[in-house]
């Protein structure tokens, strides 16, 4: 799986970009999602590259991000009373284990698709240079982890 963060802004994007970051659900600075490795998200992520940054997010910063971050409608936290009660799972833990491995969605276990985030502490890189020439954009592979632990 994909964690996906906006970076910058919506001043000056071109329109397909928009378009194409609206159906990733990033439509904030800050925000994330996670969505899974399929050749038509890759192709999404390659055309948003200038905007976003990406990477394999391991199984103990997903459940972080769940229990921390995740959301229900009408902004209420993830509680493992709420998962016991709608769920098939006993514990916020083990509802994001479960997504993780492909098993069920956010979506269909009443969580929203998104979550936002604080900035990062100590700031970003640099918001115009990729990652690899020392910036925030583009594919981070495993450091995307570390830039999530700063934001949650």
């Amino acid at each position: 799986m994909y964690a996906v963060i906006r970076i910058r802004g919506r001043t000056g994007i071109r329109k397909n970009i928009a378009d194409t970051l609206d159906m990733l659900n990033l439509t904030r600075i800050s925000h994330a999602v996670v969505i899974p490795e399929t050749p038509s998200y890759k192709g999404m992520l390659q055309k948003a590259k200038d905007y976003i940054t990406w990477g394999e997010v391991s199984e103990e910063t997903f459940k972080t991000l769940v229990s921390e971050r995740g959301r229900l409608s009408g902004n209420r936290r993830v509680t493992d009373e709420y998962v016991k009660e709608n769920t098939e799972y006993d514990s916020v833990e083990a509802l994001a284990v479960a997504i993780f491995n492909g098993e069920t969605t956010l979506k269909e276990n009443g969580l929203k698709p998104l979550f936002r985030l604080n900035p990062p502490r100590k700031g970003y890189e640099g918001t115009r240079q990729p990652f690899t020439e020392g910036g925030s954009l583009g594919y981070r592979s495993e450091n995307i982890n570390e830039l999530l632990e700063k934001m949650i």
